[in-house]
């Protein structure tokens, strides 16, 4: 049986809280990314809306439709409920309607719906004898859909479905100031009060990694200047050389700004800044310069090719750190803690820091990740990377066997590092996995079992920024 099969178990891993706006749309694109077209959720949210307004019996309904697929959802139940009652919709007209919800106009060009579209304020009171003549109102203007303030013609519909003191149904999310008589959230609800009906997400959408999960990278504004995607600072290398240059790569690959290679050895590559070490290999005497270079970093990637004996030093840092990725060397006990912190260990390095392996069964490891995520969030890397903040768990299915390449940890770490700078831990653990994994799946494609690490690294910035690449969960 494969893991997500077990419905008993999977349910743990299923946030039951109130869901975001933001989070509700990485969940519908990774639904997308399996086969599931916003088309069908469409549909099966207007079943569902459907059904709630068949509890009031209404000879007449008024439909308030947006331009996104909140008002196809709405759309859908118009047309579902032509045969039983009468039904009108004041829907949006705008050059922006979504793709999905001018199919679903369309479809309903051919239904017995009486359409009436609105562009301003005097479209809509112009039909205000529309919302005097209803037995009940669907507000399917906005859902998840706001952004800023409310604006016209959406405002008057408010006022004036609230003035009819009639029943209201808010499809997903009430739009702001209307008053719902009942709120019918599709998949989990996004405010208090409402009630949830399934709308066919499969499970994976949810408790995977998936393209969805880039829509929260942040973009950045024309005004954006010189370090505004992070100052990374990487600390490695010694006994193995080329270590922390994979990590600095793959976090300017990852979308930071300015990297910083702090190691003993020096390799020429002319995008990174190289911080020179006192000796061979790092030790007490560089204390100092580091601690001082790790409070000004946004970013700290600690431990590629450090070798066991400078763990004294990683813990020494580790407190003037306002975020850091710990991996491979400095995965030791004492455990190094900053201010916000993820660890990257596989499964030696787990045990490692736990004293207890992660076991092999899918469910035992998650659960093992799970309980020791008590100082930051880690990600478990294996067949299937577990990633958890000791509350949420997530698991990440790309990748192929050729990665087990040495050198393929380093690029994680980097890109972890790199999104850090910009986004919560737990999130940054979540897209790195996913686009580390992604990336190395395409040019296995090409490499085989030939693939190095370098491989990855042109990749990456397709899969995170360019979203050419849709990738797999």
């Amino acid at each position: 049986m494969r893991f997500w099969e077990d419905s008993h178990l999977n349910r743990k891993y299923l946030n039951q809280q109130i869901i975001t706006p933001e989070r509700m749309r990485v969940i519908d694109t990774n639904a997308m990314a399996l086969g599931v077209s916003d088309l069908q959720l469409m549909e099966n949210a207007g079943h569902a809306l459907a059904d709630v307004v068949r509890r009031y019996y209404p000879t007449s309904v008024l439909i308030l439709c947006g331009s996104g697929n909140n008002g196809g959802d709405g759309m859908v139940t118009a047309r579902l409920l032509t045969r039983e009652t009468e039904v009108t919709i004041l829907y949006h007209d705008s050059p922006k309607m979504s793709p999905a919800c001018r199919t679903q106009l369309s479809i309903l060009q051919n239904c017995a719906v009486k359409l009436c579209p609105m562009r301003c304020k005097d479209d809509v009171l112009f039909l205000d004898h529309l919302f005097s003549q209803s037995d009940l109102i669907v507000d399917a203007l906005l859902g998840t859909g706001l952004a800023g303030d409310l604006r016209e013609p959406y405002k008057s519909c408010v006022f004036l479905a609230n003035e009819t003191k009639l029943p209201i149904i808010s499809a997903d999310m009430p739009t702001p100031g209307i008053n719902p008589t009942v709120i019918c959230s599709f998949h989990r609800a996004k405010s208090e009060g409402a009630e949830t009906v399934d709308i066919g997400i499969p499970v994976l959408a949810e408790i995977c990694t998936g393209p969805g999960d880039l829509l929260l990278i942040p973009d950045r504004k024309s005004s954006a200047h010189k370090g505004v995607g992070g100052s990374i600072l990487v600390i490695g290398g010694g006994p193995y050389q080329g270590a922390p240059y994979l990590t600095g790569m793959a976090a300017l690959r990852a979308g930071a700004d300015i990297v910083r290679v702090a190691s003993p050895s020096s390799l020429q590559f002319p995008d990174l800044i190289h911080i020179p070490t006192k000796s061979r290999q790092i030790s007490e005497d560089d204390i100092d310069n580091l601690t001082n270079l790790c409070e000004s970093a946004d970013v700290v990637v600690c431990g590629m090719g450090l070798g066991p004996g400078s763990h004294q030093v990683v813990s020494a840092i580790a407190p003037s750190c306002r975020k850091a990725v710990f991996d491979a060397d400095a995965l030791r006990l004492p455990m190094p803690i900053a201010k916000k912190t993820i660890y990257t260990p596989h499964a030696g390095e787990f045990a490692r820091i736990t004293g207890k392996a992660p076991g092999t069964e899918i469910h035992a490891r998650a659960d093992a990740v799970r309980n020791a995520a008590t100082n930051g969030t880690i990600l478990l890397k294996g067949e299937t990377d577990i990633i958890s903040d000791g509350e949420e768990i997530r698991f990440n299915q790309t990748g192929t066997p050729a990665m087990t390449v040495g050198g393929t940890g380093d690029v994680l770490a980097g890109v972890c590092g790199a999104l850090f700078a910009v986004l919560p831990a737990f999130d940054a653990a979540c897209i790195g996995a996913y686009a580390t994994g992604s990336a190395g799946e395409i040019m296995t494609e090409q490499m085989g079992y030939g693939l190095t690490a370098q491989d990855l690294l042109p990749v990456i910035p397709q899969i995170l920024y360019q979203q050419t690449i849709l990738g797999h969960l």
